[in-house]
């Protein structure tokens, strides 16, 4: 139980946000709303029995009093319905804000350095997060809570009504039903957990390889490999469906167990309280209303039944989820560095988590405002990861790194399945149309914008399909230069471009950057060439720096790559 607990206590954090008196109220009213129904089952039984009875004799027809029952019978249906709206309004205004908020969380906890680029290797089980995972989450409160706490109360209401009639008798019909019906949920759980593992298992499975087929069906289709890959989605797939005849069959066999509660138990008190009749302590409208709000106390524990199953697929997503929640988002760059400084290195140690060395080594590097660096060197030798750790998604692991707002143009161009307007509001949301024009005039692509019949409004492709490569780059370097910061980070900004078009984009890059510092990771001399100081890195740290103007300047361009 304790191992449970702390699987669900990052997900249950949530419930002390904003909407925990919305939850709290969703899952009283639908207490409500069972009560009710159970009283409402209750009194017209005894009513119906109660005027039978009184009927057969009319001195007593006369005498009987039909309007407080029939008032409140009518109160309790007209309440019964009304707390069922509120409940169905609450719990699902609660279930959709507090998914919202993990969404959120879930986010910033993604956010945070290493976290993105580890399940960016991973894009299926990205899609999993927030989906399946996300879904599987609310049964904790709609499926599992909910009910769980409806029917505890409805047994405990049963066993104070039937008290009153015998204290034995109330106190064994609470006990059976919250006895039978908790170890029948907690058994169809127990039972389900194994087949709803391997379930959740083989979905992701399934979505994996389905991607697969779909993003790589050329290379597939070259290697005739198409054939073996529809056998293993099949194969997949026929698993995925023998799984779910398992969960069918212990549904089936929970919902076999809680038919014969509500069969057996309803019996028994009728039994027990017709013997209590013929010893004179009750009426036989005593013995209806007993029989019947039994009967309707077996209801709610009936519900258990679906959140029973799901509950290991819950399990599973918050232990999964867990430490996304936990996670606090960091500012990028952590604290600012000194006045006059864009960045600052101290004793950097940077080592990726395959790693067997670090890539970078006790590294220390200042820029100042307004300055342009370039780090050059063979590959591997650390440029990206330099600049991965100043934009804050690569943390060191010994060191500090101070470092303003930056923004980063990396390797490759991410463009979205979207229109061209929000795809350029990733850099700056609140940006406006005169704002993003600007910015894709300065970027070169104002002409071919105006030349689309929908402009900003034009939709793209995954990747920015509908784009040239040169036009995608413009795109990627326009949603930069909406982002108003002091630092830049440029990651090879002109690599797969052709000479024309990357000397236009570096001239464009030059004039928007203005009095921002930039530190450009290269190996091509075009994109040094501006640069106020080249860092050489090799050995695992800085090699040799060499500043413009300086004898060895020129000579470190001219071992870059030429156009």
């Amino acid at each position: 139980m304790k191992r449970v607990l702390n699987d669900f206590r990052p997900f249950l954090g949530l419930f002390r946000a904003g909407i925990g008196r919305k939850l709290l109220g969703g899952a009283a009213l639908a207490a409500l709303t069972g009560l009710m129904g159970m009283a409402l089952l209750g009194l017209s039984g005894w009513f119906i029995t109660a005027t039978a009875l009184a009927g057969l004799v009319p001195a007593t027809a006369w005498a009987f009093d039909v309007f407080m029952p029939s008032a409140a019978i009518r109160l309790f249906a007209l309440g019964r319905t009304a707390a069922r709206y509120g409940e169905r309004l609450v719990t699902h205004d609660a279930t959709l804000g507090l998914l919202a908020a993990l969404r959120g969380r879930l986010f910033r906890g993604w956010s945070a350095p290493g976290a993105a680029r580890a399940l960016a290797m991973r894009p299926a089980r990205l899609l999993f997060r927030l989906t399946a995972d996300v879904d599987a989450l609310d049964t904790v409160y709609l499926r599992v809570l909910v009910p769980l706490g409806t029917a505890i109360m409805a047994a405990l209401a049963t066993g104070i009504a039937l008290a009153f009639i015998s204290p034995a008798l109330g106190f064994a019909v609470f006990a059976v039903l919250v006895l039978t019906g908790t170890f029948v949920a907690g058994i169809t759980a127990r039972s389900a957990t194994p087949a709803t593992l391997r379930r959740a298992a083989r979905i992701e499975t399934l979505r994996a390889r389905v991607i697969d087929l779909a993003s790589g069906q050329t290379d597939l289709l070259m290697a005739g490999r198409i054939p073996a890959q529809r056998a293993a989605l099949a194969e997949v797939d026929a698993r995925l469906a023998a799984d779910d005849h398992r969960l069918n069959r212990i549904e089936a066999r929970a919902g076999l167990a809680h038919g014969l509660l509500a069969a057996v138990l309803p019996a028994l008190v009728l039994v027990a309280a017709a013997a209590i009749a013929a010893g004179g302590h009750i009426g036989a409208p005593g013995v209806a209303l007993a029989l019947l709000i039994t009967m309707a106390a077996t209801e709610p524990f009936a519900a258990l039944r679906r959140g029973a199953l799901d509950f290991a697929r819950a399990r599973l997503a918050a232990r999964r989820t867990g430490p996304a929640l936990l996670c606090a988002a960091l500012p990028v760059g952590g604290a600012g560095p000194a006045p006059g400084f864009a960045a600052e290195l101290h004793h950097v140690t940077l080592r990726h988590d395959a790693a067997l060395a670090p890539i970078l080594r006790d590294l220390s590097l200042s820029v100042r405002e307004g300055e342009h660096i370039a780090l050059i060197g063979p590959s591997g030798v650390g440029k990206t990861s330099l600049i991965q750790c100043l934009a804050g998604d690569l943390p060191p692991t010994a060191g500090s790194v101070r470092v303003t707002a930056a923004a980063r143009l990396t390797q490759r161009t991410e463009l979205f399945r979207d229109t061209l307007r929000e795809n350029l509001r990733l850099g700056a949301p609140m940006a406006s149309d005169a704002q993003m024009m600007d910015a894709l005039t300065q970027a070169g692509l104002e002409s071919i914008i105006h030349a689309l019949p929908r402009g900003l409004d034009t939709e793209l492709g995954d990747g920015g399909q509908g784009l040239s490569g040169g036009q995608a780059r413009r795109l990627a370097l326009a949603r930069l230069m909406l982002r108003d910061v002091p630092l830049w980070l440029l990651d090879e900004p002109t690599e797969g471009l052709d000479g024309e078009t990357a000397r236009d984009v570096l001239a464009r890059l030059r004039h928007a950057a203005g009095n921002r510092a930039t530190i450009t990771a290269t190996h091509i001399r075009r994109e040094a060439e501006d640069a106020d100081r080249l860092l050489i890195l090799g050995d695992g740290g800085i090699a040799a720096t060499h500043i413009r103007g300086s004898p060895g300047f020129e000579a470190a361009l001219n071992g870059l790559r030429p156009d």
